[in-house]
């Protein structure tokens, strides 16, 4: 990692009005967890905790240099991606990050919570071929997994198997979130070249849970950022994903965004 007086970490991914989940997440969390946060917007959308009402794709070129902008001023310690949203934005990254030698913390976005897709088919492929072989760290959820490694992701074992496929196609390390897996807990597999470990919390029966992919893959990143050990990183950002949960502001009708500055409550 760079040595400087604050790790810094980039952000691809779009935006979201509602301000729970992509860019608006990675910042609130790279910031609160003591990082540098800077941006690449891939897109804007309209959305609340009920659902994307509307989605804008910025122009390919626009990505590139949004990418090449802060690649040329910033020394990045590492790179967290989420939304791309269609094949020719995934490709432009690919493009941009290709020899960089920066860590790349991939959240393979493909679903909204509300059940708007995010990612095109062409997409996917593309993902596979271009993206992930650069990837350090591919955090998809059961679904994405099941995507991803053309398997079905059921339970525990199915996470093993698609993560020992998804480390086949160039992921370095995959983390395979359970939290769509039915059951009272929630297991998380992690699958390195130091090899497996498996973390596990109660599930907490709520609505507000509107972000939890994105601020998991960005304290992640800045864990990362900060020089700790890939799985001590994992366990540190599920912890501080828990506490966001448990600590939800409660606001909107639908799907709730995650209270990121649970840190500075007093009751925490």
């Amino acid at each position: 990692m760079n040595k400087q007086p604050q790790p810094v970490v980039l952000t691809i991914a779009g935006s979201d009005s509602g301000g729970g989940a992509g860019v608006q997440a990675d910042i609130k969390t790279i910031t609160v967890l003591g990082g540098y946060a800077a941006s690449a917007i891939t897109a804007i959308t309209a959305q609340n905790t009920k659902g994307v009402q509307q989605i804008q794709f910025l122009d390919v070129d626009l990505v590139r240099a949004q990418i090449r902008s802060v690649l040329d001023d910033f020394a990045v310690d590492v790179i967290k991606i989420g939304m791309l949203g269609n094949a020719d934005i995934v490709s432009a990254v690919s493009d941009e990050l290709r020899g960089r030698e920066i860590p790349i913390v991939l959240d393979p976005v493909m679903i909204a919570k509300g059940g708007s897709s995010l990612l095109s088919e062409d997409a996917i492929s593309k993902m596979t071929e271009e993206l992930l072989p650069q990837t350090y760290l591919l955090t998809p959820n059961a679904p994405e997994a099941s995507k991803l490694a053309s398997r079905p992701v059921n339970n525990l074992q199915d996470q093993r198997k698609a993560a020992e496929e998804l480390r086949q196609l160039g992921a370095k390390s995959v983390l395979i979130k359970g939290g769509h897996i039915a059951g009272d807990t929630i297991y998380d597999l992690l699958l390195s070249e130091q090899g497996e470990a498996v973390f596990e919390s109660p599930r907490i029966n709520t609505m507000h849970t509107h972000g939890t992919g994105c601020t998991l893959s960005s304290a992640i990143a800045v864990y990362l950022a900060q020089d700790l050990q890939l799985d001590e990183a994992v366990r540190m950002a599920r912890e501080y994903v828990l506490k966001a949960i448990i600590h939800a502001p409660k606001l909107g009708r639908g799907h709730g965004p995650l209270a990121h500055n649970w840190l500075f409550k007093r009751d925490k």
